[in-house]
Parts: C-alpha cells; sequence; structure tokens
C-alpha cells in the first residue's frame, strides 16, 4: 500500500514558512556580525595592567601601571565601582567614580565613594581618542575595613593649669583615646575618648609645676586600632602663668629703663670734688706726661773719641801752620796724631 503524497499547496505552505523565517534572522546575524567588528575595533587599545588598590588611615587610592601604546593623543583612564547595593538590588550594575573620569595620572582617590564597611569590585579602562581598552578589574573586592592605621600625630601643650592635646590627618570616621597620668602615677591614668572630627582634646584643673604624661591611638573598631604614640610629657605652669612671664619682662624693662636714667642724672649733675672722689683718675706715667726734660746721659765713650792721623813732614812752615790748625780744632775734635820725620 503506497503513501500518498501531500498536496501541493500544503508544502507550498512550508516552504514560504521557511523562507520568512530565515528571511527574519538575517537582520539579527547581521547586527551580530557589526556587533563583532564594532568589538574587535574597541578592544584594539591593551587593557591596564597591574591594578592595586592601598588605604592608609581610610584613604583609599586604586593605582594601576602606564599603558604602554602608541597613541596620538593623551591616553585617559576611567574608574568604576560595584558595591553590595548595585550587585543586589541594582543587578549588578556598576557606577562612575566621580573623580576618576577620563584621568591623565594612573592612581585614583576613592575616598569619597566607597562610603560603607561593604565589599566593592573595581576596575579600570583606558580610552586613546575614540579607542577604548578592555576593563581590568581587582582581583579580588576592597572593603575599607581593610585599612591600615598609622600612629596619630599628636601635638602636647599647656594653657595654664590645662593641657591642649591637638591630632592632624585622623581618619573622619575615628575615635581617639588619649591617656593621661601625672608622671610617676601611670597606673591612676585618664582615659578620654573624642571624635577625630574635634580634633583638639583641653584636660583642665591639673596640679600646678606638676609634670603630666600623654599618650594616644587610633580606634575604628575593637579590633582595627593604631598603635600608641610614645609619651609625651610637659610641665603645668599654673593658671597664673597667663600672666606672670609678661610681667616679669614689663618690670624688667622698667628696672633697666630707671638704672639707666640714674646713672646719666647722677653724671649730668655730679659737682666737680664730688666726681673726683667718685670717679678717681689715674695719673699719668711720668713718661707720658707733657712738659719734662728728658736728660739722656750719654757714655764715656762716646763723650770723647779721638783717632790717630799718621802725617808726613817735609816742610818745616807747614808744619808748623798744620801744628797751629790742630790746635784751634782741638776744641771741636780732639785728635791724636803722630809726626813721622
Amino acid at each position: 500500500m503506497t503513501r500518498p503524497f501531500p498536496p501541493f499547496g500544503l508544502e507550498l505552505n512550508t516552504v514560504v514558512m521557511r523562507v520568512r523565517w530565515t528571511a527574519s534572522l538575517l537582520p539579527m546575524m547581521m547586527m551580530m556580525m557589526v556587533l563583532l567588528d564594532l568589538n574587535n575595533e574597541v578592544w584594539m587599545l591593551p587593557a591596564p595592567s597591574s591594578v592595586s588598590i592601598k588605604s592608609v588611615n581610610m584613604r583609599h587610592t586604586l593605582s594601576w601601571r602606564p599603558l604602554q601604546a602608541s597613541c596620538n593623543t593623551s591616553i585617559l583612564y576611567s574608574v568604576q565601582f560595584q558595591g553590595e547595593f548595585e550587585l543586589t538590588v541594582q543587578s549588578g550594575s556598576w557606577v562612575d567614580a566621580h573623580d576618576c573620569q577620563r584621568i591623565g595620572h594612573t592612581h585614583c582617590d576613592l575616598t569619597s565613594d566607597l562610603g560603607s564597611d561593604s565589599d566593592y569590585n573595581l576596575h579600570v579602562r583606558a580610552q586613546c581618542g575614540s579607542e577604548l581598552s578592555a576593563w581590568t578589574e581587582l582581583s579580588r573586592p576592597f572593603n575599607r575595613r581593610d585599612t591600615v592605621l598609622t600612629v596619630p600625630e599628636m601635638n602636647v601643650s599647656t594653657v595654664g593649669d590645662a593641657l591642649q592635646v591637638s591630632f592632624d590627618n585622623l581618619p573622619h570616621t575615628a575615635i581617639v583615646s588619649v591617656v593621661v597620668w601625672k608622671r610617676g602615677q601611670e597606673l591612676q591614668a585618664a582615659v578620654y575618648t573624642m571624635p577625630a572630627e574635634q580634633k583638639v582634646l583641653h584636660v583642665a584643673d591639673l596640679q600646678d609645676g606638676a609634670m603630666y604624661c600623654v599618650r594616644a591611638q587610633t580606634i575604628l573598631q575593637p579590633h582595627l586600632q593604631s598603635g600608641s604614640t610614645d609619651p609625651h610629657c610637659v610641665s603645668v605652669t599654673g593658671p597664673d602663668a597667663v600672666w606672670k612671664k609678661p610681667t616679669t619682662a614689663a618690670v624688667t624693662v622698667i628696672i633697666m629703663a630707671a638704672l639707666l636714667f640714674a646713672v646719666f642724672w647722677s653724671v649730668v649733675h655730679c659737682r666737680h670734688d664730688a666726681c673726683q672722689t667718685y670717679f678717681h683718675k689715674e695719673p699719668l706715667p711720668r713718661s707720658l706726661q707733657p712738659d719734662i726734660n728728658i736728660e739722656i746721659q750719654m757714655g764715656r765713650q762716646e763723650e770723647e773719641r779721638c783717632e790717630r792721623i799718621h802725617m808726613m813732614q817735609s816742610v818745616d812752615s807747614e808744619s808748623a801752620g798744620f801744628t797751629s790748625h790742630l790746635e784751634n780744632d782741638r776744641s771741636e775734635l780732639p785728635l791724636a796724631a803722630d809726626f813721622v820725620e
């Protein structure tokens, strides 16, 4: 028994339905091809590498390695984050970091964006002109409870009978624990706590002249605390110290001015005999006194100086004349002469 052929109209309808189905798939196939081409063009730029985050005192900084790629313009970077709310309520959406969009440097401050104690996913991508790279995600989620707390920067000063303890660069959500004790009585120390926004702790009614020591540490949670500062000891000067120093300086200046005035007045109005009594003048040495005849005694050898002269006598008249000449000049220059005939 042979199977009858289907009617010709039914077979034609089947062919038409297949053609229509195929035609409806063509736009989808073409769109997929276009998307694949776009993806090939978009991901031509390499993605950033070595993405890491550093958190110190609740300041969170994301950083990455500069992109080593040729670009006619500056390479720009953008950062996004995804918290617990975005992951669970908003179906895994990502949020642009406010201060980290199209930036030229390779680090980004996310302190204001990561505002809760939940886990955050972070990723970054590069852009060169119209070309975009793929996103590079942080290796594991970040939680701000993993921040590192450093020893607080503390400054201790005294104002009268009180201590002023000031701090710098504290985490905004932290609490500062301050321990104050009198030197030698650490077991009786007093503990003060204050929020980080306060920045200055005032401890009043302390003992005048005593030495007080201060130590502090930062606390975020019971299990998250910083190390303690070294003890800082100062001497409390008392409530009168505020005016003692200016008063002492003023009195010293007044006394010095009075002494100088008294000395000047005494010199100007001093009588001659009184001045000679109080201001005795030492006499000058004899050699420095004026109108003094200085006698210089000459040695015996310098009083008379003799010289021996040898003369040859040839003519008696000449000898007689020469002898008379010597006798006349004997008073001026004594000479001793030997005549050789």
